[in-house]
Order: structure tokens, then sequence, then C-alpha cells
């Protein structure tokens, strides 16, 4: 591990100078600029709050108003946003950089560095402001804050690993990403972010021990929503995966590195 990162150290300037300049041309000729990252997921906790609020706060155990529905699909979503960013930006990886990939020669394990601190960065401004809010509000979790950071590490190598391997396959069969965009709508509704599990029929939540993400969402909420450390026994499928996928992702890719150049 410490021999794969060496590389992204030794390139850490190329690193740093790629995640500032994609920040930079993402917002530029734009009138809010930075202020659009913060504007799309506000839009859609607003209109999930106004849709759900009435019938979901009051099945939300400890959660008796919109405002706390409200900090209750923050938890969510604003997570959710960083898997679906990193991932959805991993699969394209090597089609949009294939230019990159053919001319210069650098180690390949740079792009998922760049893709992992730009996500983190934009999350890092999305829920700096949330924190800020929560803080303010007088509705800061407290100690238990402090178990986001592990929560986070299990979820961005989670999301890192998956997303590799489906921009690995992209390259061979483009229907791989349109694919996943479908799976992921499902995948978002699947997870307990806007309604809790417990509304599930019983002979469905058993089920929710295979979905990896709902784990971690449950987590998150549990922390932001009710001040609570998260379960850490509940989390050992997502993180046993985030090394499998890891690992996967790796050798996926070294075993067809130069196949891939040929087809891009």
């Amino acid at each position: 591990m410490v021999g794969m990162l060496k590389p992204v150290w030794t390139y850490r300037e190329f690193i740093l100078g790629s995640v500032k300049r994609e920040f930079q041309s993402k917002y530029r000729n734009s009138l809010l600029g930075a202020t659009w990252m913060v504007l799309n997921p506000l839009a859609m906790i607003l209109v999930y709050t106004v849709v759900f609020s009435q019938v979901m706060r009051t099945k939300l155990p400890g959660v008796d108003n919109v405002f706390a529905y409200s900090i209750y699909l923050c938890a969510g979503i604003i997570t959710w946003g960083l898997f679906v960013e990193i991932t959805g930006r991993a699969q394209n990886v090597f089609l949009e950089h294939a230019n990159l990939l053919k001319k210069l020669n650098f180690p390949r394990l740079c792009l998922p560095a760049v893709i992992v601190l730009n996500a983190g960065l934009n999350f890092a401004i999305i829920f700096g402001l949330f924190s800020s809010f929560l803080l303010i509000s007088g509705n800061f979790p407290g100690w238990a804050f402090i178990a986001l950071i592990p929560l986070l590490i299990i979820q961005v190598a989670f999301a890192i690993g998956l997303g590799i391997i489906l921009g690995v396959l992209n390259v061979f069969f483009r229907d791989v990403g349109q694919l996943f965009g479908v799976v992921l709508q499902f995948w978002f509704w699947l997870t307990p972010i806007v309604y809790p599990a417990t509304i599930l029929p019983e002979t469905a939540r058993p089920l929710m021990a295979f979905n990896p993400m709902a784990s971690l969402i449950a987590a998150y909420q549990a922390i932001l929503v009710n001040g609570r450390w998260p379960q850490w026994q509940t989390l050992w499928l997502v993180t046993l995966l985030a090394l499998l996928l890891c690992g996967l992702s790796v050798r996926l890719f070294r075993k067809h590195a130069g196949e891939m150049v040929d087809e891009l």
C-alpha cells in the first residue's frame, strides 16, 4: 500500500494543480460561482421537505417537526451526493482523460486521487456550511461528530473502488456508464434517505443489511440527527466491500491498462 501511494506523493503538485484547475474551470464565467454546489442539494432538500415532511416526520423516532426532518434529509442527501460524485466521475475518468493517458507518462493512480480530492473539496464546503448551521441552531451532535471521520474514509474507499472498476469496464463497454446511472436512481430510493427503514414491511427490512449504503447513511443520521455514536457492528459489510473493491480495482486496472490505452 505504501508503495502504491508513494507515486501519488511524488506527483502531489500535479494532483493539486489538477484539482485547482478543475475547480476553477467548473465555475468560470458563472455569476454565482461555487454557490451552485450549495444551491443544487439545497433545492433537493427543500423539495423533499415540502413533499414528505408531513408524512415522514410522524414516522421518524425523535423527529417531531419539519426542522428536524430537514436535518435528517441533509444527513442523507449531502453524504449520498459525495458517493454519487466520486462514482460518477470515476466511471468516466479514463474516457475523459484519454488524451492525457496517451501522451503523458505519469502514475495512473493520480487520476483517482484528483477525483477524491475534488469531491472532498466540494463536500467540505457544503458540509462545512451544514455543520455551521447545526452549531448556530443548537443542534450540533457533540463528541459523536468525531465518528464522521471513519465513516467518510469507509465511504470514500467504497465509492472510489466501485467507481474505478466501472471506469475500466466503461472503456470496453460504453453501456456501463449509462446503466449505472439508472442503477443509482433505484439505489437512492432503496436507501433510507428520505424515509426511515421502520416504514418498510417487516419482510423487507432484513434486505437493508445487503445495501452497503444503507448502513452508512443510517450511521450518519444517528450522529447528525440524534447525536448518537453509530452502531459499528452494522458497518462490517460496507467496510469489507470497500477493501475488496479497492483491491479489485487496482488489480483490474493493472491487468487491462495497456488494452485500455489502445481502446481509448
